[in-house]
This record gives structure tokens, sequence and C-alpha cells, in this order.
């Protein structure tokens, strides 16, 4: 029997390996989560060291997504033999009297025991969508997320249309399978409200009026009370031919929707590039979809942007 103290714990690195490989997870994406090197989790799953830090370990265990019970060693203990066993007689006489006295306990320490109000850690994570995106075009995705209690820790995984392009984010994302359509970032000691976009891009093929389904879940230990939510969403996104900055969709961008697009762009840099089209959409007064080259194109005011134009020469 090994005698550990309340800092350290002894985990079953058979039990590690084959959760993270169960769960597609790299040792690279474990170590980051829980801030040692890649030969350390090696060393883990080895069953190298007999004893690892408690810390260390509930950060393993939010990394792989599971209760810190499910790694640790489980230890049997023989117990040993007594010289003098207790007569059945004997143990069934005082029986009824040992329940009465347990139930009595009981019964005291319900009553006596102060009721700690429910646990809340008052998390939020919102997603931010465009009402439409054009075929071949770039999807802008917004993420916020809040929490009123400091976090040591946090994990954002979204999931997005499988074989879709992930083009970037801001931060960068610990780890992306687009062939899978997920993302996880991972932050350590966050400031709250945090700020996250990320750049998707939309296959050419995609049916007009196709709703896109995104989803994601955060993960926090706030007071070291591991949990878990979803990440809402109040609208979705439907494949249009029409610019995701034209709101009401009516083959202009106007004033209002320009300005709108212009703070945007003062908190995130993933728009640098798309500024330089909406903003000529804008001087120009129109725009029409160009479905053969997949891209939008700026026009005179008065022309009809439904017209089937001619091909460039």
């Amino acid at each position: 029997m090994n005698l550990l103290d309340s800092s350290s714990v002894a985990v079953d690195g058979t039990s590690l390996r084959r959760i993270r490989e169960e769960k597609r997870l790299t040792q690279l994406y474990v170590s980051k989560v829980v801030g040692v090197t890649t030969d350390t989790v090696s060393r883990w799953e080895n069953n190298r060291y007999p004893t690892i830090r408690r810390d260390n370990a509930v950060k393993l265990a939010e990394a792989l997504e599971v209760d810190l019970e499910e790694i640790l060693k489980k230890e049997v203990q023989d117990q040993p033999e007594q010289e003098h066993q207790p007569t059945r007689m004997t143990i069934i006489k005082f029986l009824p009297l040992g329940l009465i006295l347990v139930a009595i306990l009981l019964l005291a320490w319900l009553y006596f025991m102060p009721q700690s109000p429910p646990f809340d850690p008052k998390l939020q994570a919102q997603r931010l969508l465009p009402l439409h995106v054009a075929p071949g075009h770039e999807l802008l995705v917004q993420v916020v997320l809040s929490a009123d209690t400091p976090l040591k820790g946090m994990i954002l995984k979204e999931e997005f249309p499988p074989g879709w392009e992930f083009i970037s984010s801001e931060p960068e994302a610990s780890s992306v399978d687009p062939a899978s359509g997920v993302a996880r970032w991972i932050f350590r000691n966050p400031q709250t409200p945090l700020h996250l976009y990320y750049r998707l891009g939309v296959p050419n093929d995609e049916s007009l009026e196709k709703k896109i389904t995104i989803s994601g879940e955060m993960i926090a230990n706030p007071d070291g009370k591991q949990s878990v939510l979803p990440v809402t969403a109040d609208q979705h996104t439907r494949i249009r031919p029409f610019h995701w900055a034209d709101t009401n969709a009516n083959y202009v961008i106007d004033d209002m929707e320009i300005l709108i697009f212009s703070e945007l762009t003062e908190t995130t840099s993933e728009l640098d590039d798309e500024w330089y089209l909406v903003e000529q959409i804008w001087h120009s007064g129109s725009y029409r979809w160009d479905n053969v080259r997949f891209r939008f194109v700026p026009m005179a005011t008065g022309e009809d942007p439904l017209l089937e134009p001619a091909l460039d020469k």
C-alpha cells in the first residue's frame, strides 16, 4: 500500500493512454492543458512515476474530459485476518441496535448541517453568426466567453461542418481537425470577457438556403469545480448569395452596415482582407453575386444585380 499525502496521487498510465487515444487527443494537446512537457505525459502513461502532484492530476482529468477517479490507480487492500472474529449470533444480536444508532446520527447530521447555496459559477458562452454567407466565401464566427469567477483554465471546443476549411483564428487555435470539423482552444488564467474570432471557408458546392450548424462547449473549473456548458447562438446562418455584411440582403451595403463592419475590424485582424471589398461595394453603391467565379462584384447604383453578367474577357 502506498502512503500518499494529500498533495500527490497515483495515476494509472494504462487508463491514461486508453482514454486519450479513445478521444483522439495528442500528447501535445494534453501537455498544453496540464502545463508540462510531452515527455512527462509519456512517462505518466508508461507508469514511470509512482505518484504525481494532485493539481496536475486534476488538470489531466480535465484535458481528457473525465472524472479524476477514472485515471487514478485502483488499490485493493487485503484485510488482515483477525484472531478473534465475532460470532454470527453476536452480530445478529447487536445489528438492530447499531442500525438505530446510525439512523439517529444521520438525522442529527442532516438537521444541524448548515445548508450551503447551490454552486453557480455564472459562466456564459455565446456565439455570434451572420444571417447568411455565400458559397465559396468566408464565414466569420465570433464567440464571447465570460465568467464572474476567476478561472485558472478554460477550454473552448467548436464543431463546424466536416470538410470545411478552417482558415485562421484569433487567438490561434490549439488544435484543428478539418476532416471531423473540430477546433479547440486552451486558455490559462484567462481574462474575461474573452472575445474569440475564427474564419471558415465555405465550399463552392454548398446548396443555397441550406442551414449551417455550428455547435460547441466551454469547459472551465471555477473554484476547482469542473463546469461544462454549451455555446449558445441567437440565430443560424444560411447559404445565400449575399455578402454577410449586407444584413438586410438587398445587394447594398449602406452607411449603417459599413459602420458596424468598421467597428468589427477594430476588434480583430481577421477582417483586414475583407475590408477592401466591403469598402469598394459601399463606394460603388451596390454589388452582384457572380455564381460562376464565386465572388462579389461591385456595381454602380441603378444596375440590376439579378441580371446575369457577361463573362469577363
